[in-house]
């Protein structure tokens, strides 16, 4: 395992992307049917997502924005909770300048994605997750990714290295090693571990789920606060990701998720063998980078306990400066580097 803790080296590469950036405009690397969502600047100076498109994939009707060449190789990245794809909104310029077409989905409950049936469950296990991935890359003809998250996107990303490995070229998850066993979970842990948890045993209540659904704004400015504490967002950078949160399918899907990890309510029947499967915290073989930030306030694993879950080629790279658990917004660069470097490891 090898650890990069290199801040001289992120500014470097900071200055080669916005020179790439600068050199081959947006128009030259976006095909006609990918401009749509190229990431513009707003009047405040936010980097958006322009425009959206829709697709059915599986249950849900899918919202995502795509920048980058069609005939890219393919990048897929995903986002987390309480965020959403503009995650990645610094990130998908980098890679699409580099030739990649990327591919960024809002999750289920989450934006403009939306359940196709109306009696469908509002379902968050990890499985369900994981599935509507595999059926967006289906809807698009898309045969194989590198495929990369953050938070529920990065657990979500290793599940699909796991299990579905012929349709993946390669990973880049943030924290590491995140696929989740219920019937681990639900054992009870140390003061300081269930203290770090709060907002799940929160969920585990009504009073959790109604003050959820009451002001989840307000809720996920806290967890942004507490998970990246020397992150210096502003007000239009927050606004921008909660529009996200007022999804009708959200609160549901995030308190059965929470619910769900610790086994206080049960997933769908059809997920059954895959979550089996999952239970027995399968290895990865796939090419892969994990990163940390050193000013990540969520829980998350040392490194050296998951190092071992990796059996392809592997690398782990410690980012200094501050770097909290929204790791791919605050140190964009950073990460783009991990997505284009994993596959030659």
């Amino acid at each position: 395992m090898n650890t990069t803790n290199a801040p001289t080296a992120r500014r470097s590469f900071l200055a080669g992307a916005a020179a790439t950036l600068a050199a081959v405009p947006f128009s030259g690397f976006l095909s006609s049917a990918a401009q749509a969502a190229e990431p513009v600047r707003s009047s405040k100076g936010q980097s958006r997502f322009q425009t959206l498109r829709q697709i059915d994939a599986g249950d849900p009707n899918v919202g995502y924005a795509e920048a980058g060449p069609a005939d890219g190789a393919p990048v897929i990245l995903l986002h987390g909770w309480p965020y959403d794809i503009h995650t990645y909104v610094d990130v998908a310029p980098i890679l699409a300048a580099a030739g990649h077409r990327v591919i960024v989905p809002y999750l289920r409950g989450y934006g403009s994605t939306r359940f196709l049936a109306a009696g469908a469950p509002r379902n968050g296990q990890q499985a369900a997750v994981a599935l509507d991935i595999i059926a967006l890359m289906d809807a698009l003809k898309i045969q194989r990714a590198t495929i990369a998250g953050c938070d529920w996107g990065a657990r979500t990303a290793c599940i699909l290295a796991a299990l579905w490995p012929e349709r993946f070229d390669a990973l880049v998850s943030v924290s590491g090693y995140l696929i989740g066993n219920p019937k681990v979970n639900a054992m009870p842990q140390s003061p300081a571990a269930e203290f770090a948890w709060w907002y799940q045993s929160y969920f585990a209540t009504e009073r959790g789920r109604e003050g959820y659904e009451k002001d989840r704004a307000a809720f996920a400015r806290f967890i942004w606060r507490q998970a990246s504490p020397q992150w210096q967002f502003d007000d239009a950078t927050f606004a921008r990701s909660a529009a996200a949160f007022d999804n009708p399918d959200h609160v549901a899907v995030v308190i059965h998720n929470y619910r769900w990890r610790i086994g206080l309510v049960q997933g769908e029947a059809r997920f059954d063998a895959l979550e089996a499967r999952l239970a027995e915290a399968p290895r990865i073989a796939l090419p892969t980078i994990t990163l940390e930030g050193d000013a990540n306030g969520a829980p998350h694993p040392d490194p050296a306990a998951y190092a071992a879950k990796f059996a392809g080629p592997y690398q782990h790279r410690a980012l200094r400066g501050g770097i909290g658990h929204n790791l791919p917004q605050e140190a964009p660069a950073d990460f783009a580097r991990a997505v284009l470097d994993v596959a030659s490891l």
